[in-house]
């Protein structure tokens, strides 16, 4: 059965419960806990925002639309509901949003409210905590007073209930299975090519909240320790597929070298995307827009994926062979990935462009890694993203850089040849004409930045 400790009481659902239920449909049927509400059920508006309390005391913000309750399992739950104090009265979250007058028609206010109380421990910029939640009454200003006014809390350990393994969950006609060694998922995975692997589930959640999917079977890699490693050396890094991107981005804020990665993954969904989503979820479902993926095009990195007949290596652009096909096999899964650290030196830059900076699916990647000795491009690598059917390297453009004087005319050679060489997607988010224009002026830009002529 499904357990788990909810606003700090342990918390029995009945065995019949399906264990892919969304937490947002059960919090607002189930639980009568309506200060949950749904927005959008796509992981955008943040209106459905909860909070995991962790083991260590830190506190996580997700969206209740996008975890299932087979997710949950074993884990540490608060809703707004559980913020109030033993009297009934307000919690100093809410009391400092309704003194700054942060609050209008009131829908999307619990949810904000639950990001300010993970903002209170986490810290950072107000705006980054805000990216995740959306506000169509106040403009923001009143709700950015409020966070301005939040004293800073230190967070308490939440205690997790004492539960059984529970390496299977079933309900409603529903197997979810939630192996806790690599060789159990393994053997999962071959028993059960067909089943759906999901880690955070900020894209396969989108098929059960929003298009209303109801997978037979499902196995769940986040118990397994092997995926959820964060290794650091000085040649680069090591991340388990079910890292949290909220993992990966601390770390590289704090390694030298990944600057420029740690700048695009503040911009990847929010901070309750990150919370859920991990870098082998973007790797597995090999979306042509995923934020990640141009960026390890450009840096060499590499998986390692493991099956019954043991594990291999394999580069990242032999991964990615089409449009969100991989070379994955039915019996493998993604363990980690490797990505090297950019040379002392070198050159390494992550852009994204998208109809808002916070919050928003890109339309153009571009990442470029190079180095320059004695004046002139000795080594570079240009990946792209929403130039194709797939994330991928532009050996044109590389073609013209290598070799090439560090100038503005071989970066202008290698824009045209960038859009030369690309046959960009045309959707609501960008024309093609647009994103091949833009392509090529991120690259020429690069030019202008990394020269220093752009401050001049």
């Amino acid at each position: 059965m499904i357990a788990f400790r909810l606003n700090g009481e342990p918390r029995l659902l009945p065995p019949e419960t399906s264990p892919i239920t969304t937490l947002l449909d059960w919090l607002r049927g189930p639980a009568g806990l309506t200060g949950t509400k749904e927005g959008c059920a796509e992981g955008d508006c943040g209106a459905c925002t909860v909070a995991l309390e962790l083991p260590d005391g830190g506190r996580v913000p997700v969206n209740a639309c996008l975890l299932t309750l087979g997710q949950l399992h074993g884990r540490a739950l608060r809703t707004v509901e559980g913020l109030r104090g033993p009297d009934g009265a307000p919690h100093p979250v809410q009391a400092t949003l309704a003194a700054c007058h942060g609050t209008q028609c009131g829908f999307c206010t619990p949810g904000i409210v639950m990001t300010a109380w993970t903002h209170a421990t986490e810290g950072g910029d107000p705006h980054d905590a805000l990216a995740g939640n959306l506000c169509r009454c106040t403009g923001y200003r009143p709700i950015l007073d409020a966070f301005a006014r939040l004293a800073p809390e230190v967070a308490v350990a939440a205690p997790l209930p004492s539960l059984p393994a529970a390496p299977v969950l079933r309900g409603a006609g529903q197997v979810f299975h939630r192996p806790a060694s690599l060789d159990a998922l393994i053997a999962l995975r071959v028993a059960h090519p067909e089943a759906w692997l999901l880690a955070g589930g900020t894209d396969l959640g989108l098929r059960i909240s929003d298009h209303r999917e109801q997978p037979a079977l499902v196995i769940c890699m986040l118990n397994v320790p092997e995926l959820a490693i964060a290794a650091v050396t000085p040649a680069g890094l090591r991340i388990g597929a079910a890292l949290p991107y909220r993992d990966l981005l601390a770390l590289c804020v704090a390694e030298p070298g990944f600057a420029p990665l740690a700048g695009l993954l503040s911009r990847l969904g929010s901070r309750q995307i990150r919370g859920m989503g991990t870098l082998g979820g973007n790797l597995g479902t090999a979306s042509p827009i995923g934020d990640a993926l141009p960026p390890l095009l450009a840096l060499g990195a590499s998986l390692r994926l493991a099956g019954p007949e043991g594990e291999r290596e394999m580069a990242v652009e032999d991964f990615l062979i089409g449009y969100r096909a991989t070379a994955l096999r039915p019996d493998e899964v993604i363990r980690d990935i490797w990505i090297p650290r950019p040379a002392e030196g070198s050159l390494f830059a992550c852009e994204k462009l998208s109809r808002r900076h916070d919050q928003d699916i890109t339309a153009v990647g571009l990442s470029v890694a190079l180095t320059v000795a004695e004046g002139c491009i000795a080594s570079v690598r240009v990946a792209h993203g929403g130039l194709g059917p797939q994330a991928a390297r532009a050996p044109g453009a590389e073609a013209a850089l290598a070799g090439a004087p560090f100038a503005a005319a071989a970066f202008a050679a290698a824009a045209a040849a960038l859009s030369a060489e690309v046959t960009p997607l045309d959707d609501l988010r960008a024309s093609a004409a647009y994103r091949r224009q833009a392509a090529g002026n991120l690259l020429r830009r690069l030019w202008w930045r990394w020269s220093g002529a752009e401050a001049a």
